[in-house]
């Protein structure tokens, strides 16, 4: 493994860290800030000439900052001579314009990749993308990451049995993610009917499918972001008299009133990924933030060793 090196930008040093110790490495010094004018400054502390280097950048919130700390980054081990420089980016943000829907928009998911391969990216390592189809939009290979291994693991352990279970899709683009929960988990399927009422409203009507009432409901989304659509489907379940509601989501964007909405209602538990920086100790009740550290440090591991990733995700993508 000497000839592998992880640098972490500002977004995650948590995650990144966690990587490093599940590879039995350092991570690797970097310097990053910004200049008194505000543009951001990067230096590669260390010799990066032919490694195969990997770069952890979420690009969450604020996401303008950290997109282009990422595409710095990427530009410095490129000109340092880096033999193969791999973006692992668990959080993929401009990602919801993933397609031109009205006229006189862009389609700013393929910008950014455009962006990512143009710095000098080799690979990109990701985690859950809003939309599988982003993953055409690098012309470099994309090696597509799922976190239900790991939420599916959280929810095992609780000893819940099939009977006991009913998996609630959110909506109807959530179908085939719940459908593989179930495979994994047991129990009922059933989906909350979601009308667009406009581009950025939503209304839930109907929930179709297994019987909630007396069952512990999971319902599992790739991302929280302002939780409107969430908290309407936690009340939509909620009356059809579920015992127990536990939302999960790998990203948790948790913007504007998310959390506080989230507080207010019927929920047992919010279950969010690292994938974002929150701190478990600093989020209220009902929220619980597991990792992906170790998922991300196995695929770094096999990337480098040039092995199969599609174990990683292969049962989570049936």
């Amino acid at each position: 493994m000497r000839e592998l090196k992880i640098f972490s930008g500002q977004a995650n040093l948590r995650l990144a860290e966690q990587i490093c110790r599940f590879l039995n490495l350092e991570p690797g010094e970097i310097s990053l800030g910004k200049f008194p004018d505000g543009e951001n400054f990067c230096k590669i502390l260390e010799d990066v000439r032919g490694r195969d280097v990997f770069l952890i950048q979420p690009t969450c919130p604020p996401v303008n900052d950290n997109l282009l700390e990422l595409l710095i980054m990427i530009d410095s081990c490129k000109r340092a001579s880096a033999d193969r420089i791999t973006a692992v980016i668990p959080y993929y943000g401009y990602a919801r314009q993933d397609r031109k829907d009205e006229g006189r928009v862009p389609i700013t998911a393929k910008l950014t990749a455009n962006l990512i391969v143009r710095a000098g990216a080799d690979r990109v390592l990701t985690m859950d993308l809003h939309a599988a189809q982003i993953q055409g939009f690098f012309d470099v290979p994309v090696d597509h990451l799922y976190a239900a291994p790991v939420l599916n693991e959280h929810f095992l352990a609780m000893g819940l049995t099939s009977e006991e279970i009913v998996i609630v899709s959110p909506d109807e683009g959530s179908i085939k993610r719940a459908s593989g929960h179930v495979h994994r988990l047991g129990g009922a399927l059933a989906i909350v009917d979601k009308p667009r009422a406009s581009a950025t409203k939503t209304t839930q009507e109907t929930l179709i499918g297994g019987t909630i009432e007396g069952r512990v409901a999971l319902m599992f989304d790739d991302m929280i972001s302002t939780a409107g659509s969430i908290c309407g489907a936690v009340d939509l379940v909620n009356a059809a008299g579920a015992r127990e509601i536990h939302v999960a989501a790998t990203h948790g964007v948790l913007c504007g009133n998310a959390i506080p909405s989230l507080i207010a209602k019927p929920v047992t538990s919010v279950v969010i990924t690292d994938t974002i920086p929150w701190d478990s100790k600093k989020l209220p009740p009902p929220f619980k933030v597991i990792s992906v550290a170790q998922l991300l440090a196995e695929a770094i591991r096999r990337i480098h060793h040039d092995q199969s990733v599609s174990a990683l995700f292969g049962a989570a993508a049936k």
